[in-house]
């Protein structure tokens, strides 16, 4: 523990066969709890690597108020957590653009145009997407929306907004290209 100790200072203070020696002698421990919180050892694996490269770009912001190991969990952790996350919006993203390249498929081989306006309306969120529909395409109140969608008025109107906006951008840009 006290040779520990004394690597983790050199390492801060820039020593990197100290940084080296406290890397090599934690990346097993490293991976083994990488392992056992991603279950595949192929992202196990990229991930204990980025948290080591990591942990070398920040070694100089180790404070020592926790032990080593724990500060390398801790950022391989935030690792995880932060691969978890992009691939549920990977995956939402897929769910939301698989329906739509169908609708444009079938429209397509019906030979009709695809219209700018429906492209722009997919790249909306379903939230601000459903709103807009209500209101400007099937002509509801904003009341009745809120009622119907079972949210406060206040999210309607932000939602319009929010999808209107994003509209008048993407079609701008879709007139300039």
């Amino acid at each position: 523990m006290h040779d520990e100790m004394k690597l983790i200072k050199q390492a801060v203070r820039g020593d990197t066969r100290a940084l080296s020696e406290l890397l090599h002698q934690h990346y097993s421990f490293l991976f083994q709890y990488v392992l056992k919180a991603t279950m595949n050892k192929s992202h196990a694996e990229d991930v204990t690597q980025e948290t080591m490269l990591r942990a070398i770009e920040k070694i100089a912001s180790f404070q020592g108020k926790a032990k080593f190991s724990t500060w390398l969990i801790s950022i391989a952790s935030r690792i995880i957590v932060d691969r978890i996350r992009r691939e549920e919006r990977e995956k939402k993203w897929l769910r939301e653009e698989q329906p739509l390249r169908a609708i444009r498929y079938e429209t397509l081989q019906r030979s009709d145009e695809w219209p700018e306006a429906l492209q722009a309306l997919g790249q909306l969120s379903s939230e601000a997407r459903i709103a807009v529909l209500l209101k400007y395409y099937y002509g509801y109140a904003q009341e009745e929306i809120a009622t119907m969608l079972d949210i406060p008025l206040g999210t309607v109107k932000s939602r319009l907004h929010t999808g209107l906006k994003q509209l008048r951008k993407e079609l701008t840009e879709h007139e300039e290209a």
